[in-house]
């Protein structure tokens, strides 16, 4: 047999176990980069065991955002790591496919036919929703000009909004006049508009899917209402969309419901390519109803490494990768099969609807039908409960399920509620143990009621 000498190794990271290399026998540094490099296999091991420390996304039932994207997703996502979205001359494509998606988001909300209409992509609705305040702001401003009046008290006029309202009118210098809740309502009413338009109104926010319950408001009769309002008083007030969830379901699951460009007010429409829209975080759209109500005053030509480039933007550089996803997903569903996505969510959104409704404590909000996949509720007597749906939210915690406990708006604040969003990969079994996790969690309160129940929130509501 062969004599074999044995040689000098020394152990390095890259022949060690992760768990016994140096980096990880040690606290990451925190503050302060590190001074030398570390093995990518560690670093990578080591913070995906820390992020394991985050939910569950899978039963992250306060968020309306997408948690799951197929493999197609996944590779081109990958492959567009490295295309910058707002260098249009280099990256040519990407630009036409941005093009493509506000046509088809142009054409799915019943835009004028033959007239040229404009938008664009953006970071999420959010971005979007500023992009179209500002558009209502410039063209009240010029309109006041051109009649010698004076453009100092601009307002906009909107319900129970999204915190990126609020944060328009602060940015922008606006004052944002929301609507109190009536009793029993859950968004603006049109009857309330009257108290509240006047000629200094930018606009008024219209909402398809109200954040809070889920539900639409009435975004034809809201714009009759202002039609009324110009016939008495000659105030010519546009209507924008916040259709941030609403504007990839409303075309797919409620064909009738007539909110979008087929009514003449609507000047702009918002939406969230990452919620509904079903793409990855990162994506939202803005759609102006023809191109003369995007004041050209607001579009920068920017001569951007060699190109001529018009944009519109909060935010300048950004990835690719969202768009072209999102351009996917409109080639690989189409029409069709949007249309089963949201109905699938639907459904089990109403079957969740009618479990709730027999376990006895609660009182429905909003059941799922007629707008957003969801469900809303309260609990039917609050003070004899013996707990809180804060409790609840809590106690469901435990299992992992995170569903956002909450009050309404102002004018209705006492009412505390709870929301289950249903979403592209949120299945029926998934929420049938969410069901029977409720059940239990609702016993164990109720034989164990709370000398004095949580009625402040233990955690943030982000929406």
């Amino acid at each position: 047999m062969p004599l074999h000498q044995t040689k000098d190794v020394r152990d390095g990271d890259g022949d060690t176990d992760v768990f016994a290399s140096a980096l990880s026998g040690e606290i990451l540094p925190k503050y302060r980069i590190p001074e030398d490099h570390s093995p990518s296999e560690v670093v990578y091991s080591l913070l995906h065991n820390e992020l394991l420390l985050d939910g569950n996304a899978a039963q992250n039932l306060a968020t309306f955002c997408t948690t799951w994207s197929d493999e197609g997703v996944h590779r081109l996502m990958n492959e567009c790591l490295d295309k910058n979205m707002i260098d249009k001359d280099e990256y040519p494509q990407t630009a036409e496919i941005e093009a493509r998606c506000v046509n088809i988001l142009a054409d799915l909300w019943n835009a004028p036919p033959g007239v040229a209409g404009t938008g664009c992509s953006t970071t999420g609705s959010s971005e979007a929703a500023m992009l179209g305040g500002l558009a209502l702001k410039w063209r009240w401003r010029e309109r006041r000009r051109a009649a010698g009046l004076p453009t100092d008290r601009p307002n906009l006029v909107c319900g129970p909004v999204q915190i990126c309202w609020e944060k328009f009118a602060r940015y922008f210098d606006v004052e944002l006049r929301q609507v109190p809740l009536e009793p029993g309502a859950t968004g603006l009413r049109p009857h309330q508009l009257a108290a509240h338009v006047d000629e200094n109104t930018i606009g008024v926010v219209a909402i398809l899917g109200v954040t809070y319950t889920c539900d639409y408001e009435p975004v034809a009769e809201i714009a009759a209402e202002l039609d009324r309002i110009q016939a008495e008083h000659g105030w010519d007030v546009p209507v924008h969309v916040d259709a941030a969830s609403g504007g990839f379901v409303a075309p797919f699951l409620h064909p009738d419901v007539v909110w979008d460009f087929r009514l003449p007010r609507v000047a702009s429409v918002n939406t969230s390519g990452h919620k509904y829209g079903l793409a990855p975080l990162g994506v939202g759209w803005i759609v102006w109803r023809t191109a003369d109500l995007l004041p050209a005053d607001l579009v920068f030509d920017v001569d951007y490494l060699g190109g001529d480039m018009p944009t519109f933007a909060l935010n300048f550089s950004r990835p690719g990768g969202e768009v072209i996803a999102q351009y996917y997903l409109f080639l690989r569903l189409g029409r069709g099969g949007y249309r089963r996505v949201q109905q699938a969510c639907a459904d089990t959104a109403r079957y969740l609807a009618a479990q709730i409704a027999d376990m006895g404590p609660f009182t429905l909000l909003y059941d799922g039908r007629g707008a957003l996949p969801a469900v809303s509720y309260t609990l039917t007597d609050p003070a004899g409960a013996g707990f809180s749906l804060y409790d609840l939210s809590d106690r469901l915690r435990m299992r992992g399920w995170q569903v956002p406990s909450y009050p309404l708006p102002r004018d209705r604040q006492e009412t505390v509620i709870q929301r289950v969003l249903i979403r592209h990969g949120v299945t029926r079994d998934q929420i049938a143990l969410l069901v029977g996790d409720l059940r239990r969690a609702v016993e164990h309160l109720a034989a164990h009621p709370q000398p004095v129940p949580a009625t402040e929130p233990r955690s943030g509501f982000h929406h």
